[in-house]
C-alpha cells in the first residue's frame, strides 16, 4: 500500500511540473483561401452559390463578421498574418512580383525578410510540428528569395513547386493542397501540429473542369455553349468547398478534430472583373460592402473568419461585435497554443484569444492601413491612401488631408454617409494617429491614381 501511494505521489507531482502532454496540446489548421469575399459563403448570406462544407464549419464553431486582413492584396495580408506587424513598416505595401526589378520600382522588396520574428518559428521553439502547404507569396522560391523553411517551417511545398497556376492544374489546387497538408498531419504522430493550407482558389486566372461546370448547365441561355463569369466563379469556388470538406471528414474521422483549431479565412476581397485576367470570373462577392480587392473600404479589407475547435471554441455563434485584424493572428494563436512570443518581439496586434473562446472584447489598439497604387473597378471603389479603424469609426483619408471621410461602422458598414463634418475631434484625432504611424513607414514611390477619385456624396456635388 506503502508503495502504491508513493508511487501515485511521484505521479501527480511529475505531471504538475512537466510540459502537457503532446497529445493534450491542440493543434491548428489555417486555411487561407485566394480573393474569397466576405458574401461568397452561404453562411454570410450568399443565395446562390453553395458552400454547405465552409457553412457547416460556421455551424460547428463561430462566425465573425468584422475580421479584417491588412491589406487590400495578398502579400501584405499573409506578411501581417505571418509577423503580426503592419506590412507596411516591412515595405510591403503591394504584392509581390516574379519579374527582376518590379519590386523595386514600386517601392516593395522581393520577399519578407526571415529574421523577423514570425509565428512558424516561434511555435517550432514551442514544440510544434510547422507546415506550410500552398500559396505562398512571401518572396518567388524559385528565384533567389529564401524558401519557406527560411522562417521556420519544418515542411513546406508552394504554388511553384507544384506549377498550380497552370490551367491542367488549377481545378485540383485546392485538392492539391490540402492532401499535402494532411500527409505532414499523418506524419506527426502524437505531435501537435501547426498546419498552412494556403489555397489558391478563387484567383483568377480560373479554369474549372467541366465536372465542376456541369452543375451550371441550366444557368446557360438558350443556343449559348460557352459558361458566363457567373459560372465559373461559382464552380471554382464550390469546388474548393468540396474539398475542404472532404479534409475535414478527414480530421474527424482521425479523431482529431476535437482538438484542432481549425480556422478559414480569405487574403483580401473580391477581385474585379475589370481586371483582365478576372474578366471571364470575377464576380465573387463583397456582401453589403463598398469597395473589392485593393480597396481600403470595407469589401476590400473585411473578409469571411471562421473558426472551429471544438474543445473550446462555443458552435453555432455569430459574432458581430469582435474587431480583429490579421496582424492580431500571430499573438492569438501563441496564446492559445501557450508558446511565448519572443521577448523583444515588436507586435502591431494583440491577443484576441478571449474572442475565440466565446468572450468578446473591445480592441486596445486601432487597425491601420495605407495603400500606395491604383484601385480597380468602379469609381465608388476608389478609396483614399490611408485608413484607420478605432472603436466604431473608421477615417479614410489622403495624406494631403484631401478626401477626408469618416464612418460609424457599426451604423453604417457601406460607408455610405461621411460623418466628418459633424465630428472634426474625432477626424483630428484619428488623422493624427494615422499620419504618426505613416510617417514611420519606408519611403516609396506612388503608383498613378493613388488616392484619386472623381466620386463624391450626392450633397457634396
Amino acid at each position: 500500500m506503502t508503495f502504491r501511494i508513493a508511487t501515485l505521489i511521484a505521479l501527480m507531482l511529475a505531471s504538475a511540473t512537466s510540459t502537457p502532454a503532446a497529445a493534450d496540446r491542440p493543434n491548428v489548421v489555417f486555411i487561407f483561401a485566394d480573393d474569397v469575399g466576405w458574401g461568397d459563403l452561404g453562411c454570410y448570406g450568399q443565395p446562390r452559390y453553395r458552400t454547405p462544407n465552409l457553412d457547416r464549419l460556421a455551424r460547428q464553431g463561430t462566425l465573425f463578421t468584422q475580421f479584417y486582413v491588412a491589406s487590400g492584396v495578398c502579400s501584405p495580408s499573409r506578411t501581417a498574418i505571418m509577423t503580426g506587424l503592419f506590412p507596411a513598416r516591412l515595405g510591403m505595401h503591394g504584392h509581390l512580383s516574379p519579374k527582376p526589378g518590379k519590386n523595386a520600382e514600386r517601392g516593395i522588396p522581393d520577399f519578407l525578410d526571415p529574421a523577423v520574428d514570425n509565428l512558424a518559428r516561434t511555435l517550432g521553439e514551442a514544440g510544434y510540428a510547422v507546415g506550410h502547404f500552398g500559396k505562398w507569396h512571401l518572396g518567388f522560391t524559385k528565384q533567389d528569395a529564401p524558401r519557406p523553411d527560411a522562417y521556420g517551417f519544418d515542411a513546406a511545398r508552394t504554388t511553384q513547386d507544384w506549377d498550380l497556376w497552370s490551367a491542367n492544374a488549377r481545378p485540383r489546387s485546392t485538392e492539391m493542397i490540402l492532401d499535402a497538408a494532411w500527409g505532414f498531419i499523418q506524419e506527426q504522430g502524437d505531435r501537435p501540429f501547426y498546419v498552412n493550407a494556403w489555397l489558391t482558389d478563387t484567383h483568377a486566372t480560373l479554369s474549372p473542369s467541366e465536372q465542376q461546370l456541369a452543375r451550371w448547365d441550366r444557368l446557360k441561355p438558350p443556343g449559348v455553349d460557352f459558361y458566363g463569369a457567373t459560372q465559373v466563379y461559382a464552380a471554382s469556388l464550390e469546388a474548393m468547398d468540396a474539398q475542404i470538406g472532404a479534409f475535414l471528414d478527414r480530421l474527424d474521422e482521425a479523431g482529431l478534430g476535437d482538438n484542432t483549431l481549425v480556422v478559414f479565412s480569405s487574403d483580401n476581397g473580391p477581385e474585379d472583373i475589370t481586371i483582365r485576367n478576372a474578366a471571364h470570373s470575377g464576380t465573387g462577392s463583397a456582401g453589403p460592402f463598398r469597395g473589392r480587392k485593393r480597396s481600403l473600404y470595407e469589401g476590400g479589407v473585411r473578409v469571411p473568419f471562421l473558426v472551429r475547435w471544438p474543445a473550446r471554441v462555443p458552435a453555432g455563434r455569430v459574432d458581430d461585435d469582435s474587431v480583429i485584424g490579421g496582424v492580431d493572428f500571430y499573438p492569438t494563436v501563441c496564446r492559445l497554443l501557450d508558446a511565448d512570443l519572443p521577448a523583444d518581439a515588436e507586435i502591431d496586434g494583440e491577443d484576441r484569444s478571449d474572442c475565440l473562446l466565446g468572450t468578446p472584447s473591445p480592441r486596445t489598439k486601432p487597425l491601420l492601413w495605407e495603400w500606395r497604387y491604383r484601385v480597380f473597378g468602379h469609381v465608388t471603389h476608389h478609396s483614399p491612401r490611408l485608413a484607420i479603424r478605432d472603436g466604431d469609426w473608421k477615417l479614410l483619408f489622403n495624406p494631403d488631408r484631401s478626401r477626408v471621410e469618416l464612418f460609424d461602422i457599426p451604423d453604417d458598414p457601406r460607408e455610405m454617409t461621411n460623418l466628418a463634418d459633424e465630428h472634426p475631434d474625432v477626424v483630428e484625432r484619428l488623422s493624427a494617429r494615422a499620419l504618426a504611424w505613416q510617417a514611420t513607414l519606408p519611403d516609396g514611390p506612388l503608383g498613378a491614381g493613388a488616392g484619386t477619385s472623381e466620386w463624391r456624396w450626392p450633397a457634396e456635388k
